[in-house]
């Protein structure tokens, strides 16, 4: 009698000038009662001593990835589960460099039969910050953000959730996918830089068939406060009103919502004078413009021929 082989998985680790808690982070993939089969570290050019904790590192099946510039939380995400999936493994896990997973995590989703599964995260004091949509809604224009709920306020704690929530968006912190996905949808696209690249990569399989959970016994800790107060007027803001404006444009179900863009953009513009002034102002034109230009999935980012086994 034979029996199937063990899911083979990859952990993929985006980095970029935080070698102190990128230090705590692989301590805790050190500690995982199942060691992943690798440790693919995307050191985005970082300036620190990141270069140093690596080299350092022992204990772990670790490669790590030097691109020559700074390729965004997007593009180190391309570029590390590409490697992964080129080099077979079954399953792929995302992760940031401010998480640290409980022992048990990575046992808990491996465990579970689904193509698409996401890890539950509360902060260091044990509350629940799980920021996973439930409800996405890109069919109705009144909606001025898509996300109308989502994994914390829906449930208040992780005691209160059952063992499996449905999500419609994810984040590329404790996401896990099979490889079969990856080669149906494509990768995370690289052309975002930073924002909305999970989003955009949970639509895609989603559209294409599949499923997002939330596993509320796989436990990431997050060593850092969420920051949801962005500054829309400085760099990120451009990226957060572009990508958005992005995801409106490609996934839109209907022309209302496909127009919000336009009709965001105009409002920012009418409020600058009270809120934002001109620096917002020119983010917010500037995003719609590039937006129109990103409508398509990039080259780099769409599903091509399949790897083989590794």
């Amino acid at each position: 009698m034979t029996h199937p082989r063990p899911e083979t998985v990859a952990v993929v680790v985006v980095t970029y000038n935080r070698a102190d808690l990128l230090i705590g982070m692989l301590d805790g993939l050190a500690a995982l009662e199942r060691c992943p089969d690798a440790v693919i570290v995307v050191d985005n050019a970082s300036t620190d001593h990141t270069p140093q904790v690596l080299a350092a590192r022992t204990g772990l099946p670790l490669q790590v990835l030097t691109p020559s510039e700074n390729l965004g939380g997007a593009g180190g995400f391309h570029l590390g589960m590409r490697t992964a999936v080129e080099h077979g493994f079954d399953r792929v896990w995302l992760m940031d460099d401010d998480v640290v997973p409980a022992p048990d995590c990575l046992s808990v989703l491996m465990a579970q039969d689904e193509d698409c599964l996401a890890a539950v995260r509360e902060d260091t004091a044990g509350r629940l910050v799980e920021k996973a949509a439930t409800r996405f809604d890109l069919r109705n224009p009144l909606a001025i953000k898509p996300k109308t709920g989502m994994v914390e306020t829906d449930y208040g704690t992780r005691a209160a959730m059952p063992p499996l929530v449905e999500i419609e968006n994810v984040a590329f912190e404790g996401f896990l996918v099979r490889r079969r996905v990856v080669e149906e949808i494509g990768l995370p696209d690289p052309t975002f830089f930073i924002f909305y690249d999970d989003v955009d990569f949970a639509l895609r399989a989603r559209r294409a068939g599949y499923r997002i959970w939330a596993v509320r016994d796989a436990v990431l800790v997050r060593q850092l406060d969420f920051d949801q107060q962005h500054d829309l007027a400085g760099w990120k803001g451009y990226f957060m009103y572009r990508n958005l404006f992005v995801v409106h444009l490609r996934y839109g179900e209907n022309l209302a919502v496909r127009l919000k863009p336009w009709l965001i953009a105009l409002a920012v513009l009418v409020l600058s004078p009270l809120h934002g002034g001109r620096a917002e102002a020119r983010n917010v034109v500037r995003a719609l413009r590039d937006a129109r230009g990103m409508r398509r999935l990039s080259l780099s980012a769409a599903p091509g021929p399949g790897p083989g086994p590794g």
